[in-house]
């Protein structure tokens, strides 16, 4: 009973965040995208079978592309490297490196993004699905020669390169559906909060908000694809950014 309202409550907080999140107000910017991701883990066991530590050290790599404008033209990368270590069965830990070239719509002026993140895992098993939770620490800054984001190129060094530290949430959950083997409900919400002021990334406060609901196939125990669709809304120094994504997902865990 205790896990099956658990669920229930999961469940319930993912619907009602997705429907504010779906909540445009007459100023902001409506948009249709398509995004794509690939995705895959593993460790370094394979180095020496016989040391139990390689088997525990994980490995991240990641890749993303992003259309929008309806989806007309390229507007964001994601390169994301990473490496952790297996605390248990059911929590890691990790640290990495993420390249985010970033344009319009997402943003008024074009920058390319470098940050440095670290995050803990925490992923079980349960009677109805999997379940995970994700906490996020980003520090992100644009090189020297951007400058800042109201006059980009301007060499200012005391705006250029200045750190903007985010926070992001994660909780995700996959039910199996017991009349089609193989596939899965999909449903997550990540919401994001900027911890100081910069010029170039939104104020201090929530940043932005994004919620996914699809489904999942397994083609074998190691890959999982995901399809769906994503409510993305992002709060901006002025209209605010509604986007509705199409979302593809491949998910490889070696």
């Amino acid at each position: 009973m205790r896990k099956q309202f658990g669920t229930a409550l999961l469940l319930s907080s993912l619907a009602i965040s997705g429907t504010a999140s779906a909540q445009q107000f007459d100023d902001d910017v409506s948009d249709f995208g398509v995004w794509g991701a690939a995705t895959a883990t593993g460790n370094f066991g394979f180095v020496n079978p016989d040391n139990p530590i390689l088997g525990k050290v994980k490995w991240w790599a990641e890749g993303q592309g992003r259309f929008a404008d309806d989806a007309s033209k390229f507007s964001q990368a994601i390169v994301r490297p990473g490496i952790g270590y297996q605390l248990n069965e059911k929590m890691s830990i990790w640290v990495g490196y993420a390249w985010t070239p970033t344009t319009t719509p997402y943003v008024k002026n074009t920058y390319d993004e470098h940050r440095a993140w670290q995050q803990f895992i925490y992923a079980d098993t349960y009677s109805w699905g999997k379940f995970q939770s994700r906490s996020r620490l980003e520090e992100r800054f644009v090189p020297d020669h951007i400058g800042s984001a109201s006059n980009p190129g301007d060499g200012n060094p005391n705006n250029a390169s200045w750190v903007g530290f985010r926070y992001r949430h994660l909780l995700k959950a996959s039910i199996p559906l017991s009349f089609a083997p193989g596939f899965s409900y999909i449903v997550q919400d990540e919401a994001f909060v900027s911890l100081n002021d910069t010029d170039w990334v939104p104020r201090q406060g929530f940043d932005q908000n994004r919620f996914f609901t699809g489904v999942g196939y397994a083609f074998t125990k190691n890959i999982t694809g995901e399809i769906g669709y994503m409510n993305q809304y992002i709060i901006r120094r002025g209209a605010n950014y509604m986007g509705h994504n199409l979302v593809v997902n491949l998910l490889a865990n070696f």
